[in-house]
């Protein structure tokens, strides 16, 4: 089952803070999580416009939101990056994942440490993410969807990069 990656994060010397990640399944099921925990105040003025100003749990009308937060099973919504690891293990239960991202070096990190580490994955998981940026450019670099006005909120990224994989493996056909 391909699994599709994307996190929203502050980024600053020697570490990634996690803000929110975003998981788009194959079979259609979508996981949200905001991280309750991070460090705010670390955040550049372009993070705090961009991506921690369009966080649900920060909206005043959070109703709109809602659906955003949960996958069907309800493991998603605002937890401590304690807890997203095992809401993802369970999200994903018994399958065989496959990983993709797009330009997703930092997203991999940062997500094997919602696990720990690289080393504490589930062992039927790979110890790696594939990366849609490297097929796009294996096909040279044709031109991919335009992203709505999603953009930065990380479950739309995920799902962005699912229609863009889909459209790349059509193009490569």
């Amino acid at each position: 089952m391909k699994y599709w990656i994307d996190t929203e994060f502050i980024e600053y010397p020697c570490t990634i803070d996690l803000i929110s990640i975003g998981i788009v399944a194959e079979d259609g099921r979508e996981l949200y999580i905001e991280i309750s925990d991070f460090d705010e105040g670390q955040a550049s003025e372009w993070v705090r416009d961009n991506v921690i100003a369009k966080l649900w749990s920060r909206q005043a009308d959070k109703a709109d939101f809602n659906s955003w937060s949960q996958d069907p099973n309800h493991y998603g919504g605002l937890l401590t990056k304690k807890n997203a690891g095992d809401a993802i293990q369970r999200f994903i239960g018994s399958d065989v994942p496959e990983f993709w991202g797009y330009y997703a070096d930092y997203d991999w990190v940062v997500f094997c440490w919602l696990m720990g580490s690289m080393m504490d994955l589930p062992s039927e998981w790979p110890m790696y993410c594939r990366d849609l940026k490297q097929l796009v450019d294996e096909l040279g670099n044709p031109k991919l969807l335009e992203q709505d006005d999603g953009e930065h909120n990380a479950l739309a990224d995920a799902r962005w990069a699912r229609d863009a994989h889909d459209a790349v493996l059509r193009l490569r056909k």
